[in-house]
């Protein structure tokens, strides 16, 4: 999942304002493909959305987006539910 710099910088910015929730790490987790999230044991992550394959999350983590799965991960508390928003050009 390569990404554009535009998009890169949205999800910076959504990351910014908190995304959609928190999860701390529970395990260290290597990335394997390209578009994986890399993080060690207790980072913290904000999650950006929920990806269509179950399990699985965009999330962010010392400035990288990646994508990572809910096993790898403790949530803290219920994830917001993301708000769909269209801006003018």
């Amino acid at each position: 999942m390569a990404a554009s710099a535009h998009d890169l910088a949205r999800w910076t910015r959504f990351a910014a304002k908190g995304g959609i929730g928190r999860c701390t790490a529970t395990v260290d987790c290597v990335a394997r493909e390209i578009g994986d999230l890399m993080f060690l044991k207790g980072d913290d992550i904000i999650v950006l959305m929920q990806l269509p394959d179950a399990g699985y999350y965009l999330g962010f983590c010392e400035g990288v987006v990646g994508r990572f799965s809910s096993t790898d991960v403790q949530f803290h508390g219920k994830l917001k539910r993301p708000i769909m928003a269209k801006r003018g050009s």
